[in-house]
C-alpha cells in the first residue's frame, strides 16, 4: 500500500497514527501541495492528501481512506460497533477535520505555507484572528469534553483520539502550545496520544523537518 502525503498535514497524521494503531504496512510517499507525481494525481484527482494506492484501489481523503480500511481489516477496532460510541467518534473526527484542522489551518497556511512553502506573504491578521477569537473557545469545549478515563470515547482510544490530537501540532508549529495551566486535560491527554507509537516516530521525523524550514 502507497500513501500520498505530507507529514504536516494533519489528515495525513492522523492517518498515519489509524496505519500505525492496525499494524497496516504502507509505503509514505512524500508530496505537497499541487504535487505532479503522477500516482499522487492518479489516486487524487483534486489534489487532496492523503491518497491512497492499494494494490491498484485509488482513494483519496483520509476519512474514506480510514472508512474504507476499517471494513476491510475490522481488527483492532477503531471505530466502535456500539451506535452510542460509534456516533461520537463520528462526531469527535468531524470536529477534528472541518472545525479543529480549519482553525489550525488558518494561522499554519498563512505564518508558514504560504511564506516558506509557497514564497508568498501570508494573510496574518486572518491567523491572528483564529487564534485570538476561535482557538480559545475550541480549546475549552474540548478541556471541558474528555472524560476521566483520558479518552474521547469510552475507555481506550480510538479514531476520535487520533482525528482531533492531529491538528495540535500544526498549532504547536504556529507557537500556539496548549498551556498546561488553561487546559490541564488538554495537555495530558494530547501529549498521551501523540507520544503512542503509531504517532512518535511520524512527530519526529516532522519536527526536524520544520526546524530546518523555520530556521531557514
Amino acid at each position: 500500500m502507497i500513501i500520498y502525503g505530507s507529514v504536516v498535514s494533519p489528515f495525513v497524521r492522523k492517518l498515519l497514527g489509524y496505519l500505525g494503531e492496525k499494524g497496516i504496512d504502507f509505503e509514505l510517499k512524500g508530496v505537497g501541495l499541487g504535487d505532479p507525481d503522477p500516482g499522487f494525481q492518479a489516486a487524487s484527482p483534486l489534489g487532496k492528501m492523503p491518497a491512497m494506492d492499494d494494490d491498484g484501489f485509488l482513494l483519496a481523503d483520509s476519512s474514506a481512506i480510514i472508512h474504507y480500511l476499517e471494513a476491510k481489516q475490522p481488527e483492532p477496532a477503531l471505530i466502535p460497533a456500539d451506535p452510542r460510541e460509534r456516533g461520537q467518534v463520528i462526531w469527535w473526527e468531524e470536529f477534528g477535520d472541518t472545525v479543529f484542522a480549519a482553525c489550525s489551518g488558518k494561522m499554519f497556511f498563512n505564518r508558514i505555507v504560504a511564506p516558506k512553502f509557497l514564497g508568498r506573504e501570508g494573510d496574518l491578521a486572518a491567523a491572528a484572528a483564529a487564534e485570538a477569537e476561535e482557538l480559545p473557545r475550541l480549546l475549552d469545549y474540548l478541556e471541558g469534553a474528555i472524560p476521566a478515563s483520558g479518552f474521547l470515547v469510552g475507555d481506550r482510544l480510538t479514531l476520535a483520539d487520533l482525528a482531533v490530537a492531529s491538528p495540535l501540532m500544526n498549532f504547536r508549529h504556529c507557537g500556539a502550545r496548549v498551556d498546561a495551566g488553561k487546559h490541564p486535560k488538554i495537555a495530558a491527554w494530547s501529549e498521551a496520544i501523540l507520544s503512542r507509537p503509531s504517532m512518535a516516530p511520524w512527530i519526529a521525523k516532522e519536527e526536524r523537518m520544520m526546524a530546518k524550514v523555520l530556521g531557514g
